[in-house]
């Protein structure tokens, strides 16, 4: 790939990425479900008005990513639980809400086959409160993908030595446009502008082609101090270049098929539903040269002309419905089948076996759980750069330089819903039904509690079970002692002594 410069006259998106980019647009349309703004810029739409789509491009992205980020990612320093180094991996989790952000990159790399993090040391809301009220932090924040440009090693097109950020930005002041960019490589930063001129619009008079026509200006650089580029690239899945491979690019065809046969199916359901009528000729009003007065379109009425008496009948042909469903449910199945999503993972009841277990779901589910664990490797490595990254900030920033970096373990769900008997069922046999999980342990788990509010939990249960319960027959005798051995022992000396057959006869 070329060597991106930013001098005069170059085009922006640069060459060599508009393919890519023009691919980022269309899938978002895809997944957002505008096909027939897509189809219609090629023609691919016999019906003109009339396209019935369905969004399963939606559906094949979020099953995908829903398994994946789903759940939230433990992040652990392979340290104890109140180490330091746990302590900064937690408030950069908790700081950028690495949930939503691990969701949101994994749903874009899913459309796009790229996804990009930036991780920054500064304030939040950049310099709009002080300190005390925004300190700064380690920030993580998703890009998008379009707005980034990679360039790599000549001798191995997947590593990425630079990443430019080029953002182009609307001044309406001066009713100018004009390119934010970021450099990023190892240990540096470059900033500068450049100026832009439109150069293509789209329909809604949005531009998509600008051409730069400033050399740059505000240029400063600025050392991190970070041993990597501070933006992080995630692909979907890749192969021998550093551009990911989307979830939905390989799908389009037959997108517009299965869209384009649920038209006709609409299609013909309308003509059947106000189809016309056949009448013989002269039922209809004529004009004064004999012809009749009507139209069919608007009627839907016509005279046949023939020498049998024709009965008024409606005008229906055989749509080949049953045909059409069965195409339908065939294409369906087929790009399921290569989208690697099973029946089953859509909540369809009749797909696959009729096993309920644990391990019965998880071999119906083997194709999304093997599709979710490769885009798994891929985030892996680029999560341990972000929070490798965020601790070496930390470091710098404040001067603590006696801390090191700790390459953290995550620990990812598999989306799957847990069977909670199952597990215990294989805890009690793979302890020989010993206790694995304390009282306090259990509340916290299943009740979602604080083990603060577990502990009083645990305490009110104790209360309860110390008082007496009503309507005991021997509380008088235990509040008053009557009721203890020695004085049943007591009782039973005084008596008389006698066999039972004379205890047990009866008096006159």
């Amino acid at each position: 790939m070329k060597k991106i410069k930013f001098t005069i006259g170059t085009a922006y998106p640069f060459e060599g990425h508009i393919k890519r980019i023009k691919r980022y647009r269309e899938n978002m349309q895809l997944f957002k479900g505008e096909y027939k703004d897509i189809f219609d810029k090629y023609n691919l739409n016999p019906n003109d008005s009339l396209y019935i789509s369905v969004n399963l491009a939606g559906i094949i992205c979020k099953k995908s990513t829903d398994m994946l980020f789903g759940e939230s990612v433990q992040v652990s320093a392979g340290k104890k639980d109140n180490s330091f180094e746990q302590s900064v991996l937690d408030k950069i989790t908790a700081d950028n809400y690495m949930n939503i952000s691990n969701y949101e990159a994994g749903l874009m790399a899913s459309i796009k086959g790229d996804a990009f993090y930036k991780v920054r040391w500064g304030q939040e809301w950049e310099g709009g409160l002080p300190q005390s009220v925004d300190p700064s932090k380690v920030l993580v924040e998703p890009i998008p993908a379009e707005y980034c440009f990679p360039e790599t090693s000549p001798s191995n097109k997947k590593r990425i030595k630079v990443v430019h950020v080029c953002v182009p930005v609307y001044d309406e002041e001066s009713d100018r446009w004009s390119l934010w960019v970021e450099s990023h490589s190892a240990g540096k930063v470059i900033y500068f502008k450049c100026n832009l001129n439109v150069m293509e619009t789209d329909r809604y008079g949005m531009p998509t082609s600008w051409e730069i026509s400033s050399n740059p200006y505000d240029m400063f650089a600025e050392e991190t101090g970070v041993s990597l580029p501070l933006v992080v690239h995630v692909p979907n899945f890749a192969l021998d270049s550093w551009e990911g491979i989307d979830d939905l690019s390989e799908h389009k065809s037959i997108f517009d098929e299965i869209n384009n046969r649920l038209s006709q199916i609409a299609a013909i359901l309308d003509k059947h539903a106000d189809p016309a009528i056949a009448v013989p000729a002269g039922v209809l009003e004529v004009d004064g040269n004999g012809r009749p007065i009507f139209s069919v379109n608007r009627e839907k009425v016509f005279e046949i002309m023939g020498k049998d008496d024709v009965i008024p009948q409606y005008v229906t042909w055989n749509g080949q419905l049953q045909h059409a469903y069965s195409e339908l449910d065939r294409l369906i199945e087929n790009l399921l089948a290569t989208a690697e999503i099973p029946e089953v993972a859509l909540g369809k009841s009749e797909a696959g076996t009729s096993g309920s277990t644990g391990i019965s779901i998880r071999m119906r589910m083997s194709p999304l759980l093997a599709k979710v664990n490769r885009k798994r490797q891929y985030f892996d490595k680029a999560l341990k750069q972000v929070y490798l990254i965020g601790q070496q900030l930390t470091k710098v920033a404040t001067h603590n330089f006696s801390y090191e970096p700790v390459v953290p373990v995550l620990i990812f769900s598999d989306g799957l819903p847990k069977d909670s008997a199952e597990e215990a069922q294989t805890m009690a046999i793979r302890t020989g039904s010993k206790p694995t999980m304390s009282q306090k342990s259990a509340i916290m788990l299943l009740d979602g509690k604080t083990e603060e509010q577990a502990e009083a939990e645990l305490s009110r249960i104790e209360a309860e079970n110390s008082v007496p319960e009503d309507g005991n027959p021997d509380i008088f005798n235990e509040i008053t002692g009557l009721n203890t051995p020695n004085n049943r022992e007591e009782v039973d000396a005084d008596e008389p002594e006698g066999t039972v057959e004379e205890t047990a006869q009866p008096t006159d």
